[in-house]
């Protein structure tokens, strides 16, 4: 890659960060809040903690009622799956329209691999909030070399609020664009 094409790179990589990762940005989540779904995910995981399931534990409690699991944050407002066509799209499962790193793929930087996520919990999820989910780029770091190949690590951030604009958390999540085998 020449020197100017690794520059019109960075700025592309650069003109991205703080902007929407997609269209349709914030995101609702489809069903309010519920006791339901907080059940099942306390089961699933083994946490049974009062406030996720016991209504008159919770009411006595600092949260006044059932709250959802903080880390459960970003399940409320996740797009359902779409089976068909999940291989050709390496796994991914929904479907992305206008895909902003499209030109990453094209540079050769065709794999990916999750590397982390963090949470910021400013309040737990309360029964009967209706979350939103709003997902920009955070940074794009310079080229690394690393084991899978050299690569960008991208870093997006989703705020979560509620029914009335309150932050209810953020997550970040960070990804390596790498070109395998570099």
């Amino acid at each position: 890659m020449t020197d100017q094409s690794k520059n019109e790179l960075r700025q592309r990589l650069d003109a991205l960060v703080g902007q929407p990762i997609s269209d349709g940005q914030p995101v609702k989540a489809p069903d309010p809040v519920n006791a339901a779904m907080i059940r099942h995910w306390a089961y699933a995981l083994g946490d049974m903690n009062p406030a996720y399931l016991d209504t008159e534990w919770a009411k006595q409690s600092r949260y006044g009622d059932l709250v959802s699991p903080p880390v459960m944050l970003q399940s409320w407002t996740m797009a359902p799956p779409k089976l068909a066509g999940i291989r050709e799209r390496g796994g991914v499962p929904v479907e992305i329209k206008n895909n902003p790193l499209q030109f990453l793929a094209d540079a050769g930087y065709t794999g990916t691999v999750a590397t982390n996520s963090e949470f910021e919990i400013e309040r737990y999820p309360r029964v009967g909030d209706e979350i939103t989910a709003e997902t920009v780029f955070e940074t794009i770091s310079d080229e690394k070399k690393t084991a899978m190949g050299s690569g960008f690590f991208v870093t997006w951030i989703t705020t979560y609020r509620d029914q009335s604009g309150e932050i209810i958390g953020r997550q970040r999540f960070r990804t390596l664009r790498f070109k395998p085998g570099s």
